[in-house]
């Protein structure tokens, strides 16, 4: 039995695995390119790089494939989200910036002083829409020209686990496929039926079986429900077991359900807090530009609250975003 406690046992934990990020790849990136690639020659490359500022970063997944018949690199940097980040592009930009300073510095380019491609992914678990942007250059004012033609065009690529909760399992035989819908069950007899049919497609992988294993339980594992029933297990056939008793279902059950009204009850109140605000800001800064509504549309209850307490005494749109964020 692994040692690994539960709250390691993450989305890193998964994609340090070659395989997951080949099924990511395969299954989610519609690019003929990428998918023509040799994804036996995967290799993971140490993303605990270090900034000008010292501050170092180690919560990447990096790998590299091989393109052609040449090293040619193509790193898969994976930035993990459950919640919307609206600056989402701009922090790609940096850790792709840092990435690429670290291969530079170790000698890592292409040839002539090129570098290799990057792919930047967000990988975003979180039930709220993502309104975000996914272009910094979305994120800066219009300019004129040439002024214009100076903005950074630095963009990554989203995949959102709610489009793709639904995949055809049976016939994808698709691990990352297999993750969305073990996150997003329908009902917990759905979950015994993925793990059942997990461990059909791994018996000849136990590798991959035990990757698989640790994860869902330690995810199971995590429910308050279910701490005292499920268990740490290697083997996908011992966790079919745990879960294939009923009754042991039932206090879950529940609460999966009253989790998902009282997700319901929130985003109606961020809704009504969101409208409210805007009807706002409307009457106190008209014209409004055409950031404030999706900048609300992701804001928390909090901070809906938070800027409508703020627009009568605010001088600016500026001034009442940056008082009333949580960072001040």
């Amino acid at each position: 039995m692994s040692s690994k406690a539960p709250h390691d046992l993450g989305y890193r934990f998964l994609f340090s695995t070659p395989e997951l990020v080949r099924d990511l790849v395969m299954g989610f990136i519609p690019d003929d390119w990428l998918r023509s690639l040799d994804y036996s020659t995967l290799e993971r490359v140490n993303a605990s790089y270090v900034s000008d500022s010292l501050r170092a970063r180690s919560d990447d997944v990096v790998w590299r494939v091989r393109a052609g018949g040449e090293w040619v690199y193509l790193y898969l940097l994976f930035e993990f989200q459950s919640h919307v980040d609206q600056h989402m592009a701009l922090r790609m930009m940096v850790y792709t910036g840092l990435l690429y300073q670290d291969l530079v510095k170790g000698g890592q380019g292409l040839p002539h002083g090129r570098l290799p491609p990057v792919l930047p992914i967000v990988l975003y678990n979180g039930f709220r829409p993502w309104t975000a942007a996914h272009n910094i250059a979305d994120l800066i004012p219009p300019l004129p020209n040439p002024m214009n033609g100076y903005k950074p065009q630095t963009k990554y690529l989203l995949i959102d686990e709610n489009t793709y909760a639904d995949h055809p399992l049976p016939s994808l035989r698709n691990l990352v496929a297999a993750v969305f819908q073990f996150e997003r069950p329908s009902s917990p007899q759905a979950i015994i039926e993925l793990v059942g049919l997990l461990a059909i497609w791994l018996k000849d992988r136990p590798d991959l079986a035990r990757v698989m294993s640790l994860w869902m339980s330690a995810h199971l594992h995590s429910k308050p429900a279910l701490h005292g029933l499920i268990s740490l297990t290697e083997n996908l056939q011992e966790l079919k077991t745990m879960l294939d008793q009923p009754d042991r279902w039932t206090q879950w059950a529940e609460e999966y359900k009253a989790e998902g009204e009282l997700l319901g009850l929130e985003k109606g109140l961020e809704r009504g807090l969101a409208e409210a605000a805007l009807l706002q800001l409307k009457l106190r800064f008209t014209p409004l530009p055409d950031w404030v509504a999706p900048r609300l549309a992701q804001a928390s209850a909090t901070q809906l609250q938070a800027y409508l307490a703020g627009i009568l005494s605010a001088t600016s749109l500026d001034e009442l975003f940056a008082s009333s964020d949580p960072a001040h």
